[in-house]
């Protein structure tokens, strides 16, 4: 043990005046002699825990920040590029379209009933069209996930509805949203806010399971995949795509470039 550990000083020296070359052999020594002798590393460990962990702890803060500004810089490009690249989402008469239907700004969501992070992506977008009352168009797009049990069945309530009254349908979108932790309650709850909106149960137990509701719940995932909506929510802003539950601020800032690059006129 001991002439393999006097090789450090040498090569240390080596490393200082001779530079890359030597760099490169003592890495390879270095890495040689802790393959064969790891309780180095262990015993290093324990002579000074305190130390390690203190190095451990900044070494992994400082990697997060690292991967934070590396992947603020990729979302920055990515949401410049869109701007001469935008989305077009499919709008169809299929759609329920909460706000005036030829408002400028139109905003998509992919989205999930039992996601929380979409409980703040509800909020968002109420905030969104409460700053710009008569100027936004909003269309609740079904990204149920399959490890929330009432998100399929919530999208099948929501669809059944909204072919008897698409009015109805967004109110029970919003009585959702406003009382997410009852979804644990299931059916039971579905069918009592459906009840309170006064819809034709009986015609809706039968539309729950029909093509028609299941081809437009199928063509929404689908259309989420191929804009590369992963996770819940995701949004689309007059073809800017945002992933995830952002604040009001982030949308605000999306419509400001899109105005300041003559793209929405408001």
């Amino acid at each position: 043990m001991t002439t393999v550990l006097k090789i450090s000083s040498l090569a240390i020296v080596a490393y200082l005046i001779t530079g890359c070359s030597t760099d490169k052999q003592f890495r390879a020594q270095l890495e040689k002699t802790l393959a064969e002798n790891p309780e180095i590393v262990f015993k290093t460990i324990q002579n000074n825990p305190a130390k390690f962990m203190s190095t451990l702890e900044l070494a992994a803060r400082s990697a997060k920040e690292d991967m934070a500004k590396q992947a603020k810089v990729r979302q920055e490009k990515q949401l410049e590029d869109s701007f001469s690249n935008p989305l077009i989402p499919e709008i169809s008469s299929r759609d329920v379209i909460k706000g005036p239907k030829d408002a400028p700004i139109t905003i998509v969501e992919y989205s999930d009933f039992e996601c929380p992070f979409c409980a703040r992506g509800f909020t968002t977008v109420t905030d969104i069209m409460n700053k710009y009352p008569g100027k936004v168009r909003f269309i609740y797009k079904h990204l149920p996930l399959s490890f929330h049990p009432s998100a399929m069945l919530s999208a099948q309530y929501y669809e059944a509805i909204a072919l008897q009254s698409p009015r109805k349908a967004m109110k029970f979108h919003d009585m959702i949203f406003a009382q997410q932790a009852k979804l644990k309650m299931g059916e039971a709850f579905l069918t009592k806010l459906a009840k309170e909106l006064k819809v034709d149960l009986m015609k809706l137990k039968k539309d729950i399971n029909s093509d028609q509701v299941a081809s437009k719940i199928e063509a929404d995932i689908s259309e989420a995949k191929k804009f590369g909506m992963s996770g819940t929510p995701g949004f689309i802003i007059n073809g800017i795509p945002v992933k995830g539950a952002y604040p009001a601020e982030y949308f605000d800032e999306i419509i400001s470039k899109l105005k300041s690059k003559g793209k929405l006129v408001l």
